[in-house]
């Protein structure tokens, strides 16, 4: 498209000129927040990047970084009190999904369908509440987690970048059982 057929969009009505250039200022601000590289004359240009929220699927895996970092039962529980409160919490938003969507199959008409939404809400029901359930609040030090003290050997040159604190200790899953060969006949 050239440039004289590319569509415009005008700015509201009644503008002034400094608030035209605001606008179109934040405007560039926002794409650029929003990790689009943009191209505008300088008296747009702007460092400022307002405040953008990560989508949902990067909330929750903060949500597990948060939790492998946690030293104790009350910073594990303080993250998973995001998943599972009762009124806005993950798992509540979930189990109206499912809900939602199981009401969905409902009125599909397919064969398949009311299993399916028979399905989706035993998932809501029983699944979302046991893992809510067996998420209790508990107040306890990690065994094999300590805190960061920061502290270093005397004899590190780069005293700030090192952390002495051992490692978590690592377990290996337990193998699985040997199968049994039995005779075929």
């Amino acid at each position: 498209m050239s440039a004289s057929t590319r569509p415009t969009t005008a700015p509201p009505t009644g503008l002034t000129e400094d608030d035209e250039s605001d606008l179109a200022t934040d405007a560039v601000a926002r794409l650029r927040a929003a990790g689009y590289h943009v191209d505008c004359d300088t008296d747009f240009d702007t460092d400022y990047r307002p405040a953008s929220y990560l989508p949902l699927g990067s909330s929750v895996a903060h949500l597990a970084e948060r939790i492998r970092e946690a030293t104790t039962t009350e910073e594990a529980a303080d993250a998973l009190t995001e998943l599972t409160a009762a009124h806005d919490g993950i798992l509540a938003a979930l189990e109206e999904v499912l809900t939602a969507t199981a009401d969905f199959h409902d009125g599909l008409g397919q064969a398949a369908d009311p299993y399916i939404a028979r399905r989706l809400r035993y998932l809501a029901d029983e699944h979302l509440h046991i893992i809510r359930t067996d998420l209790a609040d508990r107040h306890a030090p990690h065994p094999g987690r300590s805190t960061c003290t920061g502290e270093v050997p005397a004899t590190e040159r780069e005293r700030s970048a090192v952390c002495a604190c051992p490692p978590p200790p690592r377990t290996l899953p337990a193998p699985p059982p040997p199968v049994a060969a039995g005779l075929r006949r």
